[in-house]
């Protein structure tokens, strides 16, 4: 199995970027596939993300390593937008973009925020797993 990047931004203007097909092995955020997650005892990443955010756009590629690792092939990650999504930065207790939050299951493990080294990157997603 892959690492899952579940995207939790608006998808509205996917269509044009994308395509209509589906993205490989990603999936809309919804509150249920997050809670399914949850439940399911998955290790789960989620970041809070903009895309004017150069701390954003520096944790994206060390990200990107550290899923493509073996070892967090179960992660699910959850991209939230930190502009259009307040509502659920706000229940996940982010007060900035870049926050790092890691759980096992339904009990968060980590948090960070504008953290870009990443062997502290790696850290927070190991004690997800």
């Amino acid at each position: 199995m892959t690492t899952r990047r579940i995207l939790l931004a608006a998808f509205a203007v996917a269509p044009m970027l994308f395509g209509t097909g589906a993205i490989a092995a990603e999936m809309t955020y919804t509150p249920a596939a997050f809670e399914a997650a949850q439940k399911a005892g998955k290790p789960i990443l989620v970041h809070i993300t903009a895309p004017w955010c150069t701390t954003c756009a520096a944790q994206k590629p060390i990200l990107s390593k550290l899923e493509a690792d073996p070892k967090f092939n179960d992660l699910q990650v959850f991209d939230v937008d930190f502009d259009s999504r307040k509502d659920v930065v706000k229940q996940f207790g982010a007060t900035m973009q870049s926050t790092l939050i890691t759980y096992k299951g339904t009990k968060e493990t980590g948090r960070s925020a504008g953290e870009t080294k990443p062997e502290a990157i790696s850290s927070l997603l190991d004690k997800a797993i």
